[in-house]
Order: C-alpha cells, then structure tokens, then sequence
C-alpha cells in the first residue's frame, strides 16, 4: 500500500470521526451553527500551518483561477452543516451511509466523464459491479 492510499485511508477513517464530534460540539454548544464555525476556524488554522510549514506559495495565482474551482468550499460547508445537523437525528452511522453513497455515484460521474480536469476512468460493466457491491456492502452494514 503507498503512502498516498493510507493518507486517503486515514482520510475516510476521519470522515465520521469529524461527523461525531462535531454533531456533539453542536449539541454541547446548542448551535450546530457555532459547532460549523469553530470547526472552519480550526481547520483554517491548520491548513495555514500546514502551507506555512511546506513553504509553498500559490494565492498569487488566486485570481487567475476559473473561479467555479472555488465551488468546493460550499460543498464542504454543506457537508459540514448538514452532518453536524442530521446526524444527532439519524446517527452518525446512517448520516455516513449516505454519504458514502453519494460519493460512490459522483465520484463514478467525475471519473467517467473526467469532469473538474479529473483523470477519464470510463464506467464500464466491472466497475459499475464493484461500485455496485460496495454501495451493497455499505448498506448490508447499516440493517439493523
């Protein structure tokens, strides 16, 4: 395994842990709202630490950039504040399950269409039966 996969492993392992904490900083603090707030303040904290530390410039190409690349910031929102408000009512696990399959469907799209400059993976019949039985497998998960 490449150091590449286990950054994108730990990434996916982190993606319920910030849904929990951050639906109970939300509970705890009576504002799933506030709980969004103080998480983008935090994570604004460590990616300036983190661009500090690696030395690279970059923001004076900001303006140059087609400004729809920018739209990924309101996805992150969104996913932040939907969890952080959804999962106390459904549970962590279940607001994860949908999650998970929304990824798998475009993420499908982004590859096969090679949208936002992404490399074309074409969705042929194998693939769309592993994403099949992995959307299966999340799902077998979740019953109850």
């Amino acid at each position: 395994m490449s150091h590449h996969t286990v950054i994108m492993l730990l990434a996916g392992i982190g993606i319920p842990i910030l849904a929990a904490l951050n639906a109970a900083l939300g509970q705890r603090l009576g504002s799933p709202t506030a709980a969004a707030v103080i998480l983008f303040a935090v994570a604004m904290l460590a990616s300036l630490a983190f661009w500090a530390i690696r030395g690279s410039g970059g923001f004076t190409n900001v303006p140059d950039a087609p400004k729809h690349l920018f739209a990924g910031g309101l996805f992150v929102a969104f996913y932040v504040l939907s969890v952080t408000f959804i999962a106390p009512k459904i549970g962590v696990g279940n607001a994860v399950f949908f999650v998970l399959i929304g990824q798998l469907i475009s993420s499908a799209a982004i590859d096969h269409f090679g949208l936002f400059g992404a490399r074309i993976s074409p969705l042929e019949t194998k693939r769309a039966l592993g994403i099949a039985v992995m959307a299966l497998g999340v799902w077998i998960t979740q019953r109850a």
